[in-house]
């Protein structure tokens, strides 16, 4: 996916405390990488998300997103099943930072209790504001740091450090 600071999907809404093996579970951990986004929230309410995701969709999720243990194939199931935005009230800390290494957006904004799946929204990433697209409300969320977005904008951590090294590896 190239950067977009501005992006618009429809909403998952998976309420509070998804944790890692929700999100990718343990079973999972054997399979190859390039089946990870088959089991994008196979251990979660929605078994079924892969088969159902569109390009570009947005979770939206209450406290503490992302819990659990560290594994970093959660974050890349989710961004190759096409979530495009994780947005949640807050984030397990090694959640989020393995999400913005690997290019995947995150986003802290209270929105678990206003949003309904399948409603469609739009992110301004860059002034993280959150517009309902049928009503035009705005809700704003916590403005992410130059150097997130920095790393965001270059499609993750590695590609970030490449282009500062001049394309070396």
């Amino acid at each position: 996916m190239s950067w977009k600071s501005k992006l618009r999907g429809r909403v998952w809404n998976l309420g509070g405390n998804v944790d890692t093996d929700q999100i990718f579970p343990g079973y999972a951990m054997a399979a190859p990488a390039d089946k990870f986004k088959e089991y994008a929230l196979a251990g979660s309410e929605i078994p079924d998300f892969a088969k159902k995701v569109q390009a570009g969709d947005i979770i939206v999720a209450g406290e503490n997103f992302g819990c659990g243990s560290s594994r970093e194939q959660a974050t890349v199931a989710l961004k190759e099943a096409g979530v495009g935005l994780v947005i949640a009230k807050s984030f397990a800390r090694i959640f989020r930072r393995n999400a913005i290494n690997i290019g995947l957006p995150v986003l802290v904004c209270d929105l678990e209790q206003q949003v309904k799946n399948g409603q469609e929204i739009e992110v301004d990433l860059v002034s993280a504001e959150v517009t309902f697209c049928a009503s035009g409300e705005k809700i704003s969320g916590t403005i992410l740091a130059s150097n997130v977005l920095e790393t965001l904008e270059a499609g993750g951590l590695i590609a970030k450090v490449r282009k500062q090294l001049g394309g070396r590896t």
